[in-house]
């Protein structure tokens, strides 16, 4: 696709590119609507998606890009196929970004948008069932929501779908060596997003940031775990669905071995990536 490479970017040319990629035109819903909500530090914005004037629950997103990129634009195209494809709300939120914005910024928004959701979801058409679903760093945020829920007897959460997440700050496995080179994503794109997102070293061992590193994944809201072969984060997403598996979580894990980092983006044109899309949408309907 002619992308550069994320680390050899400044963080604005990124920020545009990643726009110009993932953003545009995509499916038609129903009802989209904009609205801001008070946040730890400032208005959160979000996005309601909805195909549906009967929704069976809501859905809490939270968009890729590394904890640095990404926008409501950007993932537009995924929360569009999500309410189109299952009688779920879809709520998409614009957390705050690293650098500006390093952990735990993102995931104090993320999570408060969660709370905001689980009180509020009948006021723009949602319905009581919460899930949560991310890709990537999204992936990373549905996952550290969930363990925070746990944790603090916060919102009772019924499923969370972790699309090629990120689960922990290594860079030194099977699919690292790999996938290394890309295709999309690179070691060297890991580390420069990890280095935006982090503090200091001290946070990669936060079992918020580095989610499978918390430790009990027992009592945890049952999940589906998405993962592709050319990736460099396969590994990340297979050691978190497995130690779901070991705690007693229920967990369906999918994995594509042709596929690569962001596959679901291509739905349109993918075969693969579609059967991928309505694997995950059939379990949120469950």
């Amino acid at each position: 696709m002619g992308v550069p490479e994320w680390h050899a970017m400044s963080v604005e040319s990124a920020r545009r590119v990643e726009d110009d990629v993932f953003g545009g035109p995509s499916l038609s819903v129903e009802f989209v609507r904009d609205l801001a909500i008070p946040g730890p530090r400032g208005e959160i914005p979000l996005r309601i998606y909805r195909d549906t004037d009967d929704p069976c629950g809501t859905l809490v997103f939270y968009h890729g890009g590394g904890w640095t990129l990404g926008t409501l634009e950007s993932a537009g195209d995924l929360c569009r196929e999500l309410a189109a494809r299952t009688d779920r709300v879809v709520v998409s939120v614009d957390y705050r970004l690293a650098p500006e914005h390093p952990f735990p910024a993102g995931l104090d928004d993320a999570y408060a948008a969660l709370e905001w959701v689980s009180q509020h979801a009948e006021t723009f058409g949602g319905a009581g069932d919460l899930a949560v679903a991310g890709t990537s760093a999204g992936g990373n945020l549905a996952a550290a929501v969930a363990l925070r829920a746990r944790d603090h007897d916060g919102p009772d959460i019924g499923h969370q779908s972790l699309l090629y997440p990120i689960t922990n700050h290594a860079f030194d496995t099977e699919s690292y060596r790999e996938n290394a080179d890309g295709p999309l994503l690179t070691r060297a794109d890991m580390e420069w997003f990890w280095e935006q997102y982090l503090r200091s070293p001290v946070d990669a061992a936060n079992p918020y940031a580095s989610v499978l590193r918390t430790r009990d994944h027992a009592n945890l809201p049952e999940a589906t775990v998405v993962t592709a072969g050319h990736d460099p984060l396969r590994d990340d997403g297979v050691a978190y669905a497995n130690a779901l598996d070991d705690a007693g979580t229920p967990v369906e894990h999918h994995h594509y071995p042709s596929m690569a980092h962001g596959f679901l983006s291509l739905t349109d044109s993918v075969s693969v990536a579609d059967d991928a899309m309505t694997a995950v949408a059939d379990r949120l309907e469950e």
